[in-house]
């Protein structure tokens, strides 16, 4: 059974419809707290919520519907305003849900550490524990450390005594990195601190905690992480059980402190010596994504939804075509004097809106362009190498205004250096060829599975057929295109079988192996679904359930 990301489209209209009761009718109980059956409603959807989810195994998304479910069961009817932190809670989890399986949705990108702000912010308000950070962080945490000898101290000196002044260097460090005060050199302090530490014990057990902790804190520094609030605690934590670890020659860490310490030495894939020793010995490969564009989706989760987006599109691009209204009129030498500084009004506006919706490179590349176009005249010819360069511009606007309403994530798109917005467009045009011709090539398949039922129901009518074959290697040539050979190799099968097998023998192939094909074409156009395995998170292993149906149709499969 494909599972996660892959199956959310067979079930996403139902899903978001169920979402978009339970938000509104907690949205009208907010409004009307005495009617009980308002949060029942509500309750209810989120139950059926859940279970979808639970069913289609999106793991952080299903936790965060446990938790709406968690806590809207615990509000009573007539709820007043000691309830408000947590109705405003649910509202905010609901919405950042929804947003994230739209999200999901479109980019085939799970990503569940985005839904740990909503899920601790519902924990929080109904008075549980906040979740960690490396929740969904997966290590093996019993991992040993090879070679490595405690120092050997001066004579005389006092382990105890030393070991107590690095934790009170620790402290210091601590104050300023908690207090936001020169954090890179607080945090310089505290690893040196640790480092010491480790030095003194390393042939204890001990010493296991100095090691991992002083290179969780060269990775904050190093890979300048956001000084969370989770992240301060995280260091408070650390140094109450410093206090602990000096007191106990045979203290032992918390399995829950070390995995937060690893989580951020893989977050940060600092290239500092401590973090590349801890990744070899843990075996810690880079996370798919950066501290800060868990920020920027966040907030992206957080803020306007598709819709708004959508109209936000469609005005820009009402601008946008005033303005390609303007610079024709320009370029055919028929503009009136006024167009000029119209012109200049339209780009400095549109600008302005673009910089506002974050879109930074696209509005500076029409900010650039303004002193030229306020040095045009109407009783002087504008140079054509001018004209050219504003329409580069503008065609290069126009390319990275259209994934608004399509919610295509700000970063996905490369932003153009000055003067490269013709490249950026064409660039663009490609990915936009690249999208019609999957569009296409998930059409050709699912073409092939009519025709095939349409000739099992008719027992083996063999027009129904007839253009199946065409169509197949069409969707081959297509996929061969996108470089994904092996998916069109797997598709070209197909059609040779349906070409050998049932067109040109008079012999129905059995239900089996009808299955079998079918089988193969469904695994296939899972595989088209998902944007042909070019964005990461995808189940790459749908190819392999695709490859066995193929072999057992008696095909020779490429490894």
């Amino acid at each position: 059974m494909v599972t996660g990301v892959t199956s959310l489209g067979l079930v996403r209209d139902e899903l978001f419809a169920t979402m978009e009761q339970a938000e509104h009718s907690l949205e009208q109980f907010i409004a009307e707290r005495q009617n009980g059956s308002l949060l029942q409603q509500a309750v209810e959807a989120m139950h059926q919520v859940r279970g979808t989810l639970t069913l289609i195994e999106l793991t952080g998304a299903e936790l965060l519907a446990q938790e709406l479910l968690d806590q809207a069961t615990d509000i009573p009817a007539g709820a007043g305003e000691e309830r408000d932190v947590q109705l405003a809670a649910l509202s905010n989890a609901l919405y950042v849900l929804r947003r994230y399986l739209e999200n999901l949705d479109l980019h085939r990108q799970e990503m569940p550490e985005l839904l740990l702000p909503a899920i601790n912010d519902l924990r929080q308000a109904g008075g549980q524990p906040p979740l960690p950070e490396s929740y969904f962080f997966s290590v093996r945490l019993d991992q040993p450390r090879q070679g490595k000898a405690a120092t050997q101290l001066p004579e005389g000196t006092d382990p105890n005594a030393l070991a107590r002044r690095f934790r009170q260097a620790y402290q210091q460090g601590l104050l300023g990195f908690l207090r936001g005060q020169k954090v890179p050199s607080a945090l310089r302090t505290m690893e040196r601190a640790l480092g010491g530490l480790e030095r003194i014990f390393a042939d204890e057990p001990r010493g296991r905690l100095c090691w991992i902790a002083a290179a969780a804190t060269e990775s904050q520094r190093d890979g300048q992480l956001l000084a969370r609030k989770a992240r301060k605690q995280l260091f408070s934590r650390l140094d109450r059980e410093l206090k602990l670890l000096l007191a106990s020659g045979t203290y032992e860490a918390p399995r829950s402190l070390l995995k937060e310490l690893l989580y951020l030495v893989a977050l940060a894939d600092s290239q500092g010596p401590r973090a590349i020793e801890l990744r070899e010995v843990f075996g810690m490969t880079a996370l798919p994504f950066t501290d800060q564009l868990l920020e920027q989706e966040y907030q992206r989760l957080s803020g306007p939804g598709q819709a708004v987006m959508r109209s936000l599109s469609s005005a820009i691009f009402e601008e946008l075509n005033s303005v390609k209204d303007v610079i024709d009129l320009i370029e055919r030498g028929t503009a009136p004097a006024e167009s000029f500084a119209t012109l200049h009004s339209l780009l400095a506006k549109l600008a302005k809106t673009l910089v506002m919706v974050g879109l930074n490179s696209p509005g500076n590349a029409l900010q650039a362009q303004l002193p030229m176009v306020a040095a045009w005249r109407a009783e002087s010819p504008v140079e054509s190498g001018e004209l050219l360069k504003l329409a580069d511009a503008v065609l290069y606007v126009e390319s990275m205004v259209a994934g608004l309403d399509s919610g295509e994530r700000r970063g996905s798109r490369l932003e153009a250096e000055p003067g490269r917005e013709s490249e950026s467009f064409a660039n663009h045009q490609l990915a936009e060829a690249r999208i019609v011709v999957l569009d296409e090539a998930q059409a050709g398949i699912a073409l092939a599975k009519r025709a095939i039922t349409a000739y099992l129901e008719s027992n083996g009518e063999k027009p129904h057929l007839a253009n199946v074959p065409v169509s197949l290697q069409a969707v081959r040539g297509g996929l061969w295109f996108l470089g994904q050979e092996r998916a069109a190799a797997l598709v070209g099968a197909c059609g040779d079988y349906i070409q050998r097998q049932m067109l040109e023998t008079s012999l129905m192939p059995s239900e089996q192996m009808l299955e079998t094909l079918a089988d193969a074409l469904t695994s296939l156009e899972y595989y088209l679904e998902g944007g042909a395995g070019m964005r990461r998170g995808f189940q790459s292993d749908v190819l392999d359930l695709a490859a066995n149906s193929v072999r057992a149709l008696g095909l020779p499969v490429a490894a």
